[in-house]
C-alpha cells in the first residue's frame, strides 16, 4: 500500500477483533474510544479482515489511506485491509442523556403521590385499606 493514512478512531484499553466471513461485515473492532469521554466505539469493516489478526488488540488505531484502503495498528505491529465500506459507532447515549435535564413530574401526579403518602401515615387509611383488601 502507498500513500498517506489518515486517522479514523483510536481506541484506548483492550479491543476485540470479532470475524464473520459470511457476512458482508467481514471484521468488527469494539473497544473504548480513546477520547476523553471513553464511550464505546465499533468499526466495522465490510471486507475480509486480515488472517494473521489477533482476536485482541490493545491501543489500537484504524486510520484511512487511499480508497478502500485501511490500517489497523496496535504498538506492536499493523494490518492492512481493503474494505468496500467502513462503519464507525460512537455510543453517546450517555452523554446525550446528561445534557437533558430532567422533565419535572406533572403537578397532578404529585398530588396524587402526596396524597398517598399522607394517607399511609394515618391508621384510620391503614384500616380501610386493609377492609378493602379483604
Amino acid at each position: 500500500m502507498t500513500g498517506e493514512f489518515a486517522g479514523m478512531a483510536r481506541f484506548r484499553g483492550a479491543v476485540a477483533c470479532a470475524r464473520a466471513p459470511d457476512g458482508p461485515i467481514g471484521l468488527t473492532l469494539t473497544g473504548r474510544s480513546a477520547g476523553p469521554s471513553g464511550e464505546e466505539l465499533r468499526v466495522a469493516f465490510a471486507g475480509s479482515a486480515p488472517a494473521d489478526l489477533p482476536e485482541r488488540l490493545e491501543d489500537a488505531l484504524v486510520e484511512r489511506g487511499a480508497a478502500g484502503e485501511y490500517r489497523i495498528a496496535s504498538a506492536t505491529r499493523s494490518w492492512h485491509i481493503t474494505a468496500r465500506s467502513v462503519e464507525v459507532h460512537r455510543e453517546v447515549a450517555q452523554r446525550f442523556y446528561a445534557a437533558i435535564p430532567p422533565r419535572p413530574a406533572p403537578w397532578s401526579r404529585r398530588v396524587l403521590y402526596r396524597a398517598m403518602l399522607m394517607l399511609a401515615r394515618s391508621r384510620v387509611a391503614i384500616a380501610v385499606l386493609r377492609a378493602l383488601r379483604s
